[in-house]
């Protein structure tokens, strides 16, 4: 019994160091594995990182009752991040995973993503492998399989548009006066009960500031006489010339003892024998019994006589507008014209310096735009929003402003009442551009998306979304054929190397961002030259991008480079 129990911890033992002695020469040999990876250099997308690992097994060597389980694993500075497994096995094992055959090899795939991180930008993909069989467990060596991660998208500037609404200030405000005296049938003397009226004592006023006040331009005096279309035409004509000749001397002779002076080359004389116009217009709003059949006599007939025997035919009718159309027709017109001149930006920058409460609410939404500073130019918006709390466009031009000032709370607050008082385009396009400046993006994306009414701001901010969504082409589509810094990183991203270095040499916005952008395609072109000035243009207007190159793959065939080393450091 004792040499049958030797016999058998003989044979156990043979078995563990068969299945260590296979995988420790498949550790021994892991350098005839292959391994690919897609895409060579790791690269973000869309704030993620796509990754397909294959590994090739040669013929011969996996071992028939091995287990390898391969896991992917991006390691860079604090950290790393393991992905999915690839598990395979030999023919002899029961387990469910891929079978790598020994006498022929064989591969397997497997693809995984991961959120980006700003410490992976300088990272490296290995491949940790762990053998099994019979119960014991092998460690082989780390793999490196790639090198990463390429971030270019990150370059995107967030600079949304936002969006302001226009004033309604005017300088010069035309305006003008308008009231008449009436005679009685064949009459055209003025009579005093005319003249007292509220309509012509408020004309006379209103003539009286204008010649008193040099902020009010006379432009025009007319006088239009008139008679009314019953009686012989002949008869009508002369009355509406006398009509306009009494009422012609009656204002003058007021101008005179009131002592206001109207140019005579102002003064406008008009007549009208017979007033079929104000006819058909009083008779429109009137009630007057046959008013339909009366209308269509004046559209059928262009001759008075006729037109004046066709409405005395409807007998009741015409008694009616005897008494109430007829004697609103015997009159003459005065019409003023002036034109009242407003503040010059001189002097509204000066009243709000000094008096901001004459301002209204037109005068200080045009002189928010008179001013440069931005402090200055809230407060006056606020002045705004005081005046007038339910203007939208005083809300949202101060939400504009704070927006601009970086304070992004208060703009969306600001933006927020605007739309309590009413719903816009331009005011959800503003509430997106404070989303997206507040890394909201599929927030951004919708209200965007609701307010492409209101322009092509609107679209330039959805390139921006599709950027770092990584729809590189979308992005293109909303950017159009307006050349920006981002339009230009959008058609590099898209692989449109050359087009992209042709938009992005061409803006004049000269910003760091600018500068390396052009340095990252000359890089790509193989302009090593046009590379480094323009990277070093870049790190002297902001020193931080030289942690970034320092990283950047995009550079990785200059870091060694002298000059690159030194424009780093």
């Amino acid at each position: 019994m004792k040499k049958i129990r030797n016999s058998a911890l003989i044979i156990l033992a043979a078995a563990v160091l068969s299945s260590c002695s296979g995988l420790n020469k498949m550790v021994k040999n892991a350098d005839e594995v292959a391994y690919s990876v897609t895409p060579e250099v790791l690269e973000m997308h869309g704030g993620e990182v796509d990754v397909a690992v294959e590994v090739t097994y040669p013929a011969k060597y996996f071992n028939k009752k091995a287990i390898l389980t391969l896991t992917p694993v991006v390691k860079y500075a604090g950290g790393e991040t393991e992905l999915e497994s690839i598990v395979v096995q030999g023919e002899d094992v029961t387990a469910n995973n891929k079978v790598i055959n020994y006498t022929t090899g064989g591969k397997e795939k497997a693809s995984d993503s991961f959120d980006y991180s700003d410490e992976m930008m300088r990272s490296e993909l290995f491949v940790k492998i762990t053998g099994e069989a019979k119960g014991k467990t092998v460690q082989f060596e780390d793999v490196k399989l790639a090198d990463g991660i390429i971030a270019t998208p990150n370059l995107v500037m967030v600079n949304p548009k936002v969006l302001t609404f226009s004033d309604n200030f005017k300088r010069i405000v035309p305006e003008e006066y308008v009231t008449d005296i009436q005679y009685v049938i064949n009459r055209a003397d003025v009579r005093r009960s005319q003249t007292s009226k509220d309509g012509v004592v408020n004309m006379e006023e209103f003539l009286a500031e204008a010649n008193a006040n040099d902020r009010i331009e006379m432009k025009n005096l007319e006088i239009s006489a008139y008679a009314s279309p019953d009686g012989p035409y002949d008869f009508n004509d002369k009355l509406s010339v006398k009509r306009q000749k009494s009422a012609d001397k009656y204002l003058k002779s007021t101008l005179r003892k009131k002592d206001i002076s109207v140019a005579d080359e102002l003064f406008s004389l008009l007549t009208t024998a017979e007033d079929w116009e104000g006819f058909k217009k009083l008779m429109e709003k009137s009630d007057i019994q046959d008013k339909e059949m009366i209308l269509r006599v004046l559209s059928m007939h262009s001759d008075p006589q006729v037109r004046e025997q066709e409405i005395k035919n409807i007998t009741a009718a015409f008694e009616e507008i005897k008494e109430k159309i007829l004697p609103e027709l015997r009159r003459s017109k005065f019409t003023v014209k002036v034109d009242k001149i407003g503040w010059s930006d001189d002097e509204l920058k000066e009243i709000w310096s000094n008096d901001p409460g004459k301002l209204n609410l037109e005068e200080l939404l045009y002189t928010a735009t008179l001013v440069n500073d931005m402090e200055t130019k809230a407060a006056i918006y606020k002045q705004a929003v005081k005046v007038s709390p339910k203007c939208l466009r005083a809300h949202n031009n101060l939400g504009w402003t704070q927006f601009k000032m970086g304070n992004f709370d208060a703009a969306e607050s600001s933006f927020m009442a605007a739309k309590e008082i009413k719903d816009h385009d331009i005011i959800n396009n503003n509430l997106g551009a404070v989303a997206l400046v507040k890394e909201d993006v599929e927030k951004a994306s919708e209200l965007f998306t609701s307010s492409l009414g209101a322009g092509k701001e609107v679209n330039y901010n959805l390139g921006i979304v599709n950027i770092i969504d990584g729809d590189y082409n979308k992005a293109l589509n909303y950017f159009g054929s307006e050349a920006s810094y981002n339009k230009a990183l959008a058609q590099y991203l898209n692989e449109d190397v050359d087009m992209s270095f042709r938009t992005a040499v061409n803006l004049t916005d000269e910003t760091a961002k600018q500068y390396y952008l052009v340095a990252v395609i000359a890089a790509e072109q193989k302009k090593d030259d046009v590379a480094l000035e323009n990277l070093k243009v870049a790190v002297s207007k902001d020193a931080s991008l030289k942690e970034r190159a320092k990283k950047d793959l995009e550079f990785a065939e200059l870091f060694e480079s002298a000059e690159f080393k030194s424009i780093v450091e």
